[in-house]
């Protein structure tokens, strides 16, 4: 192998390192990124949308944007109500074990309509997602309550400057 094969093959590597983060930003049009909806004036509903296989990433994404939707709202902490994730629309579960119901919603489209149709499945989980594809979508979704004053003694229970400091995407030269 030549000087000029290496050089290429590390270049090409070190590319595909930096791209398989997702990227945080706003979402556009239903595409990658973030998203929230103001549902109360002390709640919202914060998603994240990535491509790739790293729910561990989106999962702190949709965190970190909740966080700063708290912030933004002079609010300290966010408690969360409701969490789902979705690769590629099939929900996935937080249990240890169980046996759930999940699905693929398809919509097919002629000339004169579209019509939805749900493939029901029902599958072993055992708390792990095993596989996926690189250009699989992940879709976090969170629902958060916000408030001040002391923050509530739960799992789900954020304090919003914390989060932001922790989970702020590191600058790099990738």
């Amino acid at each position: 192998m030549t000087l000029k094969q290496l050089l290429l093959i590390s270049t090409v590597a070190s590319l595909a390192a930096c791209s398989s983060q997702p990227d945080y930003r706003a979402a556009e049009d239903g595409g990658y990124g973030y998203t929230e909806t103001q549902l109360t004036d002390t709640q919202y509903k914060v998603k994240f949308k990535a491509r790739g296989t790293d729910k561990g990433a989106a999962n702190n994404y949709a965190l970190l944007r909740a966080a700063e939707v708290t912030l933004q709202n002079d609010y300290d902490w966010f408690v969360i109500t409701h969490r789902e994730t979705e690769v590629d629309k099939e929900t996935v579960h937080n249990a240890d074990f169980a046996y759930p119901m999940s699905g693929d919603m398809v919509t097919y489209c002629n000339a004169i309509r579209c019509e939805t149709r749900y493939y029901p499945r029902t599958a072993y989980t055992a708390g792990i997602h095993v596989g996926g594809r690189t250009d699989s979508d992940i879709v976090v979704t969170l629902d958060i309550k916000m408030g001040n004053g002391e923050q509530p003694d739960t799992n789900y229970s954020y304090d919003a400057s914390e989060v932001v400091t922790n989970l702020q995407p590191k600058k790099s030269d990738s």
